[in-house]
């Protein structure tokens, strides 16, 4: 039994689910058991969030015109999906509930002013229910036995609106008593992404990109023979094709090698959907919907037989570099501990942390639009390190990037640190901040943003990455 998600893109018109229809109808010749996991419609949740938004402010009229932005789009798909008169009535009933519930919720949001977090849930994962009714009535056109399945009755999570926390152990026991009777029964489960539902039935989700994590859960939870994420790349590669023209697909990248190219910047799987997977030893693939005949990237608990040093250089830009300063920080316990109490009490996610041997200055990477408020918060939460003269000042410098470099390789060699900042160094690159886990199987370091492309190139060229594979 496999699972096979697919993205926003992969469901994004008529045309891309008839593919993914005939992608499904390719793999159940070879696995008679599949689950099939769905993301919105690609710009769904981002339209439905910024018209739940603009309701909290008053504004009735975006919730009214991303309604009908909303019904065209999935009408229009289901027109041309669906040619059965009966099934084609039934299916537009339900999609006609889900529309006049959005318009109900944004109705009330505007009348209220306000936006509840769990309301904020319920509307952020309507695309992922209108999406699974579609892609579940396509396959049934095409004699493909489906059925949509609210993932609300399956993910059991905590009660953190926006970024969920799976109760694995629960959500093993609801996902094998409802989609195993499924499956025996030949159907083909078409689960909604994202979304999962407190205990007592609330709506949540994942986080944005949680569809892969939903995945990787369900996965876990049927205790699948593989999941495979179908999306619009070839797979993890070399580097961004977009930066580096002869960069290559990665065959085969271990556990370790994918979650960090998915924390730094490799767009082709969301960071948490390996965590399900490693404790038992699932293997993930990676494929492109709009080329499925290619192999994709495999990653699994080791790394195959391709062992290159370095497999893959990544970036990620569109960040801010916050230093904590001070000569008397020197021996001072505590500093680190509230700068990021501080940062978390703000909500804002850190990215990169550096600090000096000497003690006298802490640095750490935002994404650039949280720079301002960050700096803020700290600068009034060190307010006593300010007094006593501990912390001299906050300092901002944007706009910045992390290169990363990867590879399992790395681990115990020496000369590979050398070899990449000769690397840089040579394309005339300045190194701002440098970071290492003891791992050893990642290099960060940070540098002006516009520099962030020839960074890659460098090094990308030097360790031959293209000519590796």
């Amino acid at each position: 039994m496999q699972i096979h998600k697919f993205g926003g893109t992969s469901v994004g018109n008529a045309e891309r689910i008839q593919q993914l229809v005939a992608i499904v109808e390719a793999e159940r010749k070879r696995k008679t058991r599949l689950v099939v996991v769905v993301s919105a419609m690609s710009g769904i949740t981002n339209l439905l969030l910024e018209a739940t938004r603009k309701a909290a402010q008053g504004d009735v009229v975006a919730v009214t015109a991303a309604g009908a932005t909303l019904r065209a789009r999935h009408l229009e798909a289901l027109e041309q999906l669906v040619s059965d008169g009966a099934a084609h009535y039934a299916v537009a009933a339900e999609l006609e509930a889900f529309f006049d519930r959005f318009a109900r919720i944004g109705e009330g949001i505007a009348l209220v002013g306000e936006l509840p977090p769990r309301a904020q849930d319920f509307i952020a994962g309507l695309g992922e229910r209108l999406s699974a009714r579609l892609v579940a009535a396509a396959l049934n056109s095409r004699g493909l036995a489906s059925v949509a399945c609210d993932a609300d009755r399956l993910i059991i999570t905590d009660d953190t609106f926006g970024a969920a926390v799976p109760d694995l152990a629960a959500t093993a026991l609801a996902t094998r008593e409802r989609l195993l009777p499924l499956l025996d029964a030949g159907q083909i489960p078409v689960v909604t992404g994202f979304i999962g539902a407190t205990p007592d039935g609330v709506p949540t989700t994942l986080g944005r990109g949680g569809s892969d994590y939903s995945a990787g859960i369900l996965g876990a939870a049927l205790e699948a023979e593989a999941v495979v994420i179908w999306t619009d790349a070839d797979g993890f590669m070399t580097a961004d094709p977009r930066l580096v023209v002869d960069a290559q697909v990665l065959p085969h990248i271990s556990y370790a090698e994918a979650g960090e190219l998915a924390y730094y910047g490799a767009k082709v799987l969301h960071p948490k959907t390996l965590l399900p997977l490693i404790p038992k030893g699932i293997p993930l693939y990676i494929k492109n919907s709009f080329r499925p005949e290619g192999a994709g990237t495999k990653v699994s608990a080791t790394t195959g037989d391709w062992h290159a040093d370095v497999k893959s250089v990544t970036s990620i830009t569109g960040l801010a570099l916050l230093t904590v300063a001070g000569r008397g920080m020197l021996g001072v316990p505590g500093i680190a501990a509230r700068t990021f109490a501080a940062v978390a009490a703000a909500g804002v996610n850190v990215l990169l942390i550096s600090q000096s041997s000497s003690e006298n200055n802490l640095c750490f990477m935002v994404e650039d639009r949280e720079a301002e408020r960050t700096r803020s918060a700290l600068v009034k939460a060190l307010s006593l390190e300010f007094h006593h003269g501990c912390v001299e000042r906050v300092e901002v410098l944007t706009p910045v990037a992390i290169v990363s470099v990867v590879g399992a390789g790395m681990r115990g060699r020496p000369g590979i640190a050398a070899r990449i900042f000769s690397a840089v160094a040579a394309a005339q690159v300045n190194v701002i901040a440098i970071a290492q886990g003891s791992s050893e199987i990642n290099i960060s370091f940070v540098v002006n943003e516009s520099e962030a492309a020839a960074a890659v190139s460098a090094i990308h060229e030097r360790f031959e990455l293209g000519a590796r594979t």
